[in-house]
């Protein structure tokens, strides 16, 4: 069953300025997507950010708990093995989905200075992010 969906879009330049401010990146980014982000080059490192970002949005408002719902850097949002983007959950935010039973899914997408998140929450038997 759907719990929520939420979408989010960012501006890449926007996020091109904030990343340049390690205290940004550490209040927003955890740990393991602060690597995702460094280790891209260029346009991409920003765009990767962008997405990121809006995909952090995007599940706090599928939540329906809007910004202040759980601290951004437990939404972690990284890539699969198969380069498909997939939530991190860590603290409140994966205590949250795992007493909801929910499981995350996540597209991304960036164009022409944009990027765009669009979360599905589902809740389901065995829950899990």
């Amino acid at each position: 069953m759907i719990l929520g969906i939420g979408t989010d879009l960012c501006e890449v330049s926007r996020m091109e300025k904030s990343i340049q401010r390690e205290v940004f990146l550490d209040r927003v980014f955890s740990a393991r997507e602060r690597e995702l982000i460094l280790a891209r080059n260029g346009k991409a490192r920003a765009e990767t950010a962008a997405a990121n970002f809006a995909a952090k949005e995007a599940f706090l408002k599928a939540c329906g708990t809007g910004l202040g719902g759980f601290a951004l850097g437990e939404i972690g949002v990284l890539r699969a093995p198969s380069g498909a983007p997939c939530y991190a959950l860590e603290g409140k935010a994966a205590a949250w989905a795992q007493q909801n039973r929910v499981t995350a899914h996540l597209s991304l997408t960036h164009e022409a200075g944009l990027a765009c998140a669009f979360a599905i929450l589902e809740q389901n038997e065995k829950g899990g992010a």
